[in-house]
């Protein structure tokens, strides 16, 4: 174990078509680890992942299976391509279940069958068009709570995801976001857009699909992890197999605190945060936070052998 090395996995915004596909070229064990998921999910999700079409790809759904089994894979690339092993892990969002996946608290097919129940369950919990995501910039998380608690008039809107400083998504009934851009316009950001995300996520609208995606954590199996995991909802490490299921309950309807699971990575001695799985959203993100903080992704082959090469010596 090393003890300034953290990995980090993310979560949906990270898909795109032909991910992995070039580190699969010189990692057979990528698509070895499809392989293996797809009969968990009873579809060709490397083929998917490979050839889309890009709106499959984007239905939530599909994004958390296929993102969760991206980061697995370039897990598994690591681990044959290296001996080291992190310090601590942390996922963004879905990315908490990849990270408890690698840790080995559950396994792979368990990880795939969450989250794909949890996709469905996030879809089926808000009727099209009734919800929605944005991304407010440039203003401060007092502002940005204030803009919300302005625009309920009686729904529901939240900060949902502390992602850097300045840089913080919302959440809720599409109405009341629209409000709350507006709002947060006036009070000085300097952007406020909607995301392309139907699924209003970490909001108190998720909170009835929260009791079915219960059920299906309580019924799997899970074991104390052998990396510690920060969970997203209070920024901490939980071991207990318990605990780590009832955090994920209130995943679903709770903000995504990864500016303090960062600080708390960076508080325990991390110095280089590697992205495992596609795209390097966290990593961007993981830098404005902490300027200092070394990061890399495992996203293509150029930059794999830059983190083995940053590993080797540090």
């Amino acid at each position: 174990m090393k003890e300034n090395l953290a990995f980090v996995f993310p979560g949906q915004g990270s898909q795109s078509v032909g991910m992995l596909s070039e580190i699969s070229k010189q990692h057979t064990i990528v698509k070895e680890t499809f392989d293996e998921a797809s009969e968990v999910f009873g579809r060709d999700m490397w083929k998917l992942a490979c050839e889309g079409p890009e709106g499959d790809l984007s239905k939530t759904e599909i994004t958390q299976p296929i993102m969760l089994i991206a980061g697995v894979a370039a897990w598994r690339a690591w681990q044959k391509a290296s001996d080291v092993r992190p310090a601590l892990m942390a996922g963004h969002s879905l990315g908490e279940y990849t990270a408890y996946v690698c840790s080995e608290a559950i396994s792979l097919a368990a990880g795939v069958s969450l989250v794909k129940a949890r996709g469905e369950l996030m879809r089926d919990a808000c009727p099209a068009g009734t919800g929605k995501m944005a991304a407010i910039i440039g203003l401060d998380d007092q502002a940005i709570i204030t803009a919300c608690q302005e625009a309920e008039q009686g729904e529901v809107v939240q900060a949902v995801n502390f992602n850097a400083p300045g840089q913080v998504v919302i959440a809720g009934h599409s109405a009341a976001i629209d409000r709350a851009i507006e709002f947060a316009k006036a009070a000085g950001a300097k952007k406020a857009m909607p995301l392309s995300i139907s699924v209003p996520c970490h909001s108190a609208l998720m909170k009835p699909a929260s009791e079915s995606l219960a059920d299906a954590l309580r019924a799997t199996n899970f074991s104390q992890p052998k990396v510690p995991v920060i969970n997203n909802v209070d920024a901490k490490v939980e071991l207990n197999p318990d605990s780590i299921r009832e955090k994920l309950i209130s995943q679903l309807y709770s903000p995504v605190l990864w500016v303090d699971s960062v600080n708390l990575m960076v508080d325990s001695g991390i110095e280089l945060a590697i992205e495992c799985g596609p795209g390097k959203v966290l990593s961007g993100m993981n830098k404005r936070i902490h300027r200092k903080l070394g990061v890399v992704s495992l996203q293509d082959p150029v930059l794999f052998d830059k983190a083995l090469g940053l590993v080797a010596g540090s």
